[in-house]
C-alpha cells in the first residue's frame, strides 16, 4: 500500500477569523473543500491523494476548529471564497484545483469569479444553489420552513424536511437514529451555525454563468452516480446546461468522496488529468 506524508495542520488569521487547515502531500495543489463539512470529512481522500498531490482541506470559518468573531455572522460564499484565496496565498502553491462539493462547490465557483488567477480547475460537486433551478421560489420557501423548525426545537423533523426536498430517501427511523438523542456537542454546534447562518446564503446564492463561461479557468461539474433524480442532480445539471458543457459522474451519491474515497480519488485523479 502506498504511504502517504502525515498531515502538517496549522491555522491562518484571516478578517473575522482564524481557518484551520491540513496539508498533505508533495505534488500539484489541490484543495478538498466542502461547507459545512470540514477537513475531517475529506481526510481518507486526502490522504489517497496525497500520494502524488499537495492535498488543501480546510474547516470553513465558523465551522469546528475554524473560529469566527462574530458568531451571528453569515458564511456567504463570496466571504468562504475569499477565505480559500487567502489560504492560497498563504501558501503560495497555486494556480490549484480545487474540487468542492456540497457547499464548497458553491464556495469554489465564487472563488473562481473572483479570483481565477489562483485556480486552473475548479470541479463542482453536486452544488446546491437553487436560483439556476424553475421551481426556485418553492425550494427557498421549504429552506425558511426547515430553518423554522429547526429553531422552533424540532430538530429531526427539521432533517426529514431538508431529506425530503433534496429527494434524499433514507431508511425508516435512520434520521432518527442519527439527529436525535444524544450527540457530540460540535456536531451540534455546528449543524446550528449551518441552519442559521449557512443553509440560507449558500442555497441562494445567484450564479454569474456569463462570468463562469468567460473565466479561464476550467470548469467541471460533478454528480454522483447515485444521485439520479435528487435536488442536487437536478441543480447541477441545469448549471451545466447553462455553462454549456456536459457534466462529469462521479462515483457514489452526494457524500461519494467520503462512503467510497478510493474509487472517488481514481475518477477525481483522471479528471485532473484532463486539465
Amino acid at each position: 500500500m502506498s504511504q502517504t506524508m502525515p498531515a502538517i495542520s496549522a491555522t491562518l488569521e484571516v478578517p473575522d477569523a482564524r481557518l484551520y487547515y491540513e496539508v498533505r502531500g508533495e505534488g500539484p495543489l489541490v484543495v478538498l473543500v466542502g461547507a459545512p463539512m470540514g477537513a475531517d470529512s475529506f481526510a481518507p481522500a486526502a490522504d489517497l491523494l496525497a500520494t502524488d498531490h499537495t492535498v488543501l482541506t480546510t474547516d470553513p470559518r465558523g465551522i469546528n476548529r475554524s473560529p469566527v468573531d462574530d458568531p451571528d455572522q453569515d458564511s456567504t460564499p463570496e466571504l468562504r471564497a475569499d477565505d480559500l484565496s487567502r489560504l492560497l496565498t498563504h501558501l503560495d502553491a497555486g494556480p490549484a484545483a480545487v474540487f468542492g462539493s456540497s457547499g464548497g462547490a458553491v464556495s469554489a465557483l465564487a472563488l473562481a469569479i473572483a479570483r481565477p488567477e489562483q485556480v486552473h480547475t475548479v470541479v463542482a460537486h453536486e452544488h446546491p444553489a437553487y436560483a439556476v433551478l424553475d421551481d426556485r421560489e418553492r425550494l427557498h420557501a421549504g429552506a425558511d420552513d426547515m430553518i423554522a423548525t429547526y429553531f422552533a426545537g424540532d430538530v429531526v423533523g427539521a432533517w426529514k424536511k431538508f431529506m425530503a426536498q433534496a429527494d434524499i430517501f433514507l431508511p425508516e427511523g435512520l434520521i432518527e437514529q442519527m439527529f436525535g438523542g444524544e450527540r457530540d456537542p460540535q456536531q451540534v454546534a455546528d449543524e446550528r451555525r449551518w441552519f442559521a447562518h449557512e443553509l440560507r446564503p449558500t442555497t441562494r446564492w445567484e450564479p454569474d454563468i456569463t462570468a463562469l463561461r468567460e473565466v479561464p479557468t476550467r470548469i467541471v461539474i460533478g454528480i454522483g452516480e447515485e444521485s439520479t433524480g435528487q435536488l442536487c442532480d437536478r441543480t447541477s445539471t441545469a448549471l451545466a446546461t447553462a455553462l454549456g458543457i456536459e457534466p462529469t459522474t462521479f462515483p457514489g451519491d452526494h457524500t461519494g468522496f467520503a462512503d467510497d474515497p478510493e474509487r472517488f480519488v481514481t475518477r477525481l485523479r483522471a479528471v485532473l488529468r484532463e486539465s
